[in-house]
C-alpha cells in the first residue's frame, strides 16, 4: 500500500471532511497515480535550452507572479523554473525552492550563482514529508507545483503544510503534463486538494499539453 493510500485512509480514521459522496472518494483513490520520482540526472534533461522552446517559465507562471512575491517551488530540481521565478519577484521577492535530492539542490544553487540570483533564493533540503519551511508559515504568496505533484508520496501531509506556508491571500498553482498524467488521474489529485480544505478558483488554459488548476487556500476560521 502506498504511502498515499495509508495517509488518505488516516484521513477517514481520524473523521476528516472528504470531498463527495463514498464513491467518489473510492474513485478518487483508485485513480490516483503512484507517486514516482525522476532520477536525479534526469535533471540535466530537464534544464536543455531546446526545453523552452516549447514551454517558457515566463509564458506559463508569469500571469501569476509580481514582483516582491515570495513564491515557493516545490520538486525544484536544477532550477529550470526556480530561476526564471527569481527574475520575475526581482531584488524585493524570494523563491523558496526545495527538493529531496541534495545533489540536485547544489546543482541548483550553482546555477543560481552563476546568473547572479543566488540572493533571492532560498534553496534547501527538504524531507518526503517535511518541506523544512516552519519559518515561512503564513508568508508565502505562491505555490507553485509544476509537473511534479505526481511525484509525492504524502499529498494530505504536502496540502497541510501549503496551507500553512500560503498567505490568506495567497494562490496554489498547480500544473501536471497532460499525457503523463491522465485527466482522471489530475481530476484524483484535486480531490485531494480539495480534502484539505483549498478552494479551487479557475483552471487556466496552459495549451493542450498541460493539465492546470488554482486554488485559495483553505479558509481559517475564528
Amino acid at each position: 500500500m502506498t504511502t498515499n493510500r495509508i495517509a488518505f485512509q488516516s484521513s477517514i480514521a481520524a473523521g476528516d471532511k472528504l470531498p463527495g459522496s463514498a464513491k467518489e472518494i473510492a474513485e478518487s483513490l483508485k485513480a490516483l497515480p503512484e507517486p514516482h520520482r525522476c532520477p536525479w540526472w534526469v535533471h540535466y534533461l530537464l534544464v536543455s535550452p531546446l526545453r523552452r522552446l516549447t514551454e517558457s517559465p515566463e509564458k506559463l507562471v508569469g500571469p501569476f507572479v509580481e514582483p516582491g512575491m515570495t513564491v515557493l517551488d516545490p520538486g525544484c530540481g536544477f532550477g529550470f523554473f526556480t530561476l526564471p521565478l527569481a527574475r520575475m519577484v526581482g531584488a524585493q521577492g524570494k523563491v523558496l525552492a526545495v527538493d529531496v535530492e541534495p545533489r540536485v539542490v547544489e546543482r541548483m544553487h550553482r546555477r543560481a550563482r552563476k546568473a547572479g540570483l543566488a540572493e533571492r533564493i532560498d534553496g534547501r533540503t527538504c524531507q518526503l514529508r517535511d518541506l523544512n519551511l516552519a519559518e515561512y508559515e503564513g508568508r508565502v504568496d505562491l505555490v507553485s507545483v509544476i509537473h511534479t505533484l505526481h511525484e509525492f508520496e504524502d499529498l494530505v501531509g504536502f496540502f497541510a503544510q501549503v496551507a500553512l506556508l500560503l498567505k490568506p491571500t495567497g494562490r496554489l498553482l498547480v500544473i501536471e503534463p497532460n499525457g503523463h498524467v491522465t485527466t482522471e488521474q489530475f481530476t484524483a489529485e484535486l480531490s485531494w486538494c480539495r480534502l484539505a480544505g483549498f478552494r479551487e478558483l479557475n483552471a487556466p488554459d496552459l495549451g493542450r499539453k498541460r493539465l492546470a488548476a488554482l486554488f485559495a487556500p483553505p479558509v481559517v476560521s475564528s
